[in-house]
């Protein structure tokens, strides 16, 4: 027992007179600190290979980038630019080239003794009292100011090119650059030197890219529907094919038409 235990208490001198040593703990701290530095790098190494496989994978992502397109936004629907539609009628109509003689007669405006296709179409109340304008559709104003000839004048301008236009205002309520919405009181129907036949009417266009179009065809239609019937009409693609100019036949076509019908306007002015 007693060289067991002389044993146990040299075994443990010796450990003390190790830790006593003084580059012992030096040592100690020297090592660990190398073990933590060991591993803050390792860490930061890992970290960095993570960030770097994420951008790679990211790298078709780009799109992500660009503008969002709104798939999902809703169409308005042309409507009768009076507060109430059902209270105005027709009292001249669109001019059409294709109409009876009757009809096209019946849509010709006279003015300092000439004829005049009207390029729209007139609305009066049946008591002949001045009713509320309003935007047939939402758009934004590009010109609200006084005609001497047509009264107040009021352009909006649309998507895809369109255009929709008020004429013969006795009042305006909007000014260029403001944001209408459809149903948007534009002013008050009056009187124009125009058209005096008419009375207390309010005159109305819708345009695509200059053109005149009968606005009583796209009555509770979608705004795109112009735009679809007028690139069927000149023979031109739609936003999904490539655009392409009329044929020099075509133009012939259509300038002969032209010449056809303001023949037809002097032999009646005549």
């Amino acid at each position: 027992m007693r060289e067991e235990e002389k044993k146990r208490t040299s075994q443990g001198s010796k450990f003390q007179q190790f830790f006593r040593k003084k580059w012992f703990f030096p040592a100690v701290y020297l090592l660990s600190a190398a073990v933590i530095l060991t591993a803050v790098l390792w860490y930061q190494a890992v970290r960095d290979d993570v960030a770097n496989d994420y951008e790679e994978g990211t790298e078709d992502l780009s799109y992500r980038d660009e503008p969002s397109v709104e798939v999902n936004r809703s169409v308005e629907n042309v409507v009768m630019p009076a507060i109430d539609p059902d209270a105005v009628k027709v009292v001249t109509y669109f001019y059409d080239y294709n109409a009876s003689s009757e009809e096209q007669e019946a849509a010709l405006v006279l003015y300092d003794n000439t004829y005049h296709p009207n390029q729209g179409i007139d609305l009066a109340r049946e008591d002949g009292e001045a009713f509320e304008v309003v935007a047939s559709l939402s758009g934004t104003v590009t010109k609200a100011e006084k005609d001497p000839l047509l009264g107040y004048v009021i352009e909006i301008e649309h998507d895809d090119s369109v255009k929709t236009i008020y004429q013969s205002l006795a009042s305006v309520e909007v000014e260029a650059g403001d944001k209408v919405e459809q149903g948007d009181v534009l002013g008050k129907a009056g009187q124009n030197q125009f058209n005096k036949e008419a009375g207390v009417h309010a005159h109305f266009e819708i345009r695509k890219d200059g053109k005149a179009y009968n606005p009583l065809n796209y009555m509770e239609k979608p705004m795109t529907s112009i735009a679809e019937e007028a690139s069927a009409e000149e023979g031109t693609p739609t936003d999904e094919e490539d655009n392409e100019s009329p044929s020099e036949d075509e133009k012939e076509d259509q300038e002969s038409g032209s010449n056809e019908s303001e023949a037809s306007l002097d032999t009646m002015n005549s």
